[in-house]
């Protein structure tokens, strides 16, 4: 096969959550270990980092690979959805997973693939799982897909797991409570190996404790040790100021990822350092400074409050459920425009009322849609933004809303893209 006909292969052959939702969800842990198996396990001889979490996972794992890399280490970095390329899922120092090595791998396992039927997921987690160890890397961060618990990457024995935070999101599949979302993403907790849980929350707590408590799992809530003291905005960079708790000691970091949500994220990644600098890793503060202010260039990240285009300026987020847009909210609450122009598609299995609701009524709308089924129709999504005092106009794809938002604004107007990462993976300006 070419590297098209292998995409083409496991999109249509393979269910895909992220285009079809949740009936390609396989709450069961079988298939990636059977797929996993046929390769050798190569999770068994892998250092592993594995993050879960609402939002902010994908921010933290590429923060934290961005700072083994420039410690010297050889980084795997697994994480999804992709943007643009399905290659951006699986990564080494930064470069994405080869075309021939896609081709070889479905090739490999076409055979099982027919046999068992996975789901896209599960194939490339062991996908992932395959490159890192043919590649030799020193330590790999894998993120989460989708909970925690059952997930596909929850097979793995780590140095330490993570959890960002918890809040509202795909309650259809993993409960219609905080607790219980938290529950599901306790799940990656393993016996005795550390846990860090990025925001402590009076409603979640309790679930952790308990879980790693019964684990003899050692548990730290990252925001306990840090905060955050100041902050400020400076060339589309983010300069924190963080205090540590129990010396007082202050240092500053200067992000290339401005948003402002990211301190959050910060003092997560900060925490994970220490954690693995008491395992033996050898991290140095330079490392990380440097390391902080190009992870978009090392790791590729993008779509997290990202400028991409000026005058007007154009800026993309990824945010898509509740906590997501109330950062956004906030971020535009500090931001300095003339007019705000939103462009925004959604998901159908999205809170969209609870979404809309945290959106600025003044701004000028043009709603769309990515180009997969589980896109949220046009009209339908226009028609709750005008019940939630939202209007706009409606375009049948998202390029051709960006380049109307462009053509109407002013020099010193923001225009927003947000509402769904397929949405913003979709934007193609010149």
């Amino acid at each position: 096969m070419t590297y098209q006909q292998t995409l083409d292969y496991i999109f249509a052959k393979l269910p895909m959550f992220s285009r079809i939702g949740s009936s390609a969800y396989k709450a069961d842990l079988t298939n990636t270990r059977i797929l996993c198996e046929y390769i050798g396990n190569p999770q068994r001889q892998l250092k592993i980092v594995h993050i879960a979490g609402t939002n902010g996972k994908g921010s933290t794992s590429h923060m934290l690979a961005a700072v083994l890399q420039s410690a010297g280490y050889k980084t795997g970095l697994y994480t999804s959805p992709h943007l643009k390329d399905f290659r951006e899922r699986i990564k080494v120092n930064g470069e994405m997973i080869p075309e021939v090595t896609v081709t070889a791998f479905v090739e490999k396992m076409q055979p099982l693939i027919e046999e068992i039927e996975p789901s896209f997921f599960e194939i490339t987690v062991a996908m992932a799982l395959d490159h890192f160890l043919n590649e030799q890397v020193d330590i790999a961060i894998i993120e989460t897909g989708l909970g925690g618990r059952l997930d596909s990457t929850n097979i793995i024995l780590p140095l330490l797991s993570i959890i960002t935070n918890i809040s509202f999101d795909h309650q259809n599949m993993l409960g219609n409570t905080l607790e219980l979302i938290a529950a599901e993403k306790a799940g990656i907790i393993k016996p005795g190996i550390p846990v860090i849980i990025g925001e402590h929350d009076s409603v979640t707590a309790r679930v952790f404790t308990d879980k790693a408590g019964s684990l003899d799992a050692p548990l730290v809530f990252a925001s306990d040790k840090r905060f955050v003291a100041d902050w400020t905005y400076e060339h589309h960079q983010l300069v924190c100021e963080v205090t540590t708790v129990h010396n007082n000691e202050k240092d500053v970091f200067q992000l290339d990822l401005p948003g402002i949500y990211q301190h959050k994220n910060l003092v997560t990644v900060l925490e994970a350092i220490s954690q693995l600098k008491e395992q033996g890793w050898l991290i140095k503060s330079h490392h990380i400074k440097t390391a902080l202010q190009h992870v978009k260039k090392s790791t590729g990240l993008h779509g997290r409050w990202e400028l991409v285009h000026q005058h007007p300026s154009v800026i993309l987020d990824v945010g898509h459920n509740e906590e997501g847009v109330r950062a956004i909210a906030a971020q535009l609450e500090l931001t300095t425009y003339h007019q705000l122009h939103i462009v925004i598609g959604m998901v159908k299995d999205k809170d969209t009322e609870k979404v809309l609701a945290l959106l600025p009524s003044a701004a000028h709308y043009y709603f769309t849609r990515a180009q997969i089924p589980r896109a949220l129709p046009v009209q339908e999504l226009a028609d709750k933004a005008e019940r939630a005092g939202l209007r706009g106009s409606s375009f049948p794809d998202v390029n051709a809303a960006v380049k109307t938002a462009i053509g109407r604004a002013h020099r010193d107007d923001l225009i927003l893209v947000c509402g769904s990462v397929f949405v913003v993976g979709e934007v193609n300006l010149p």
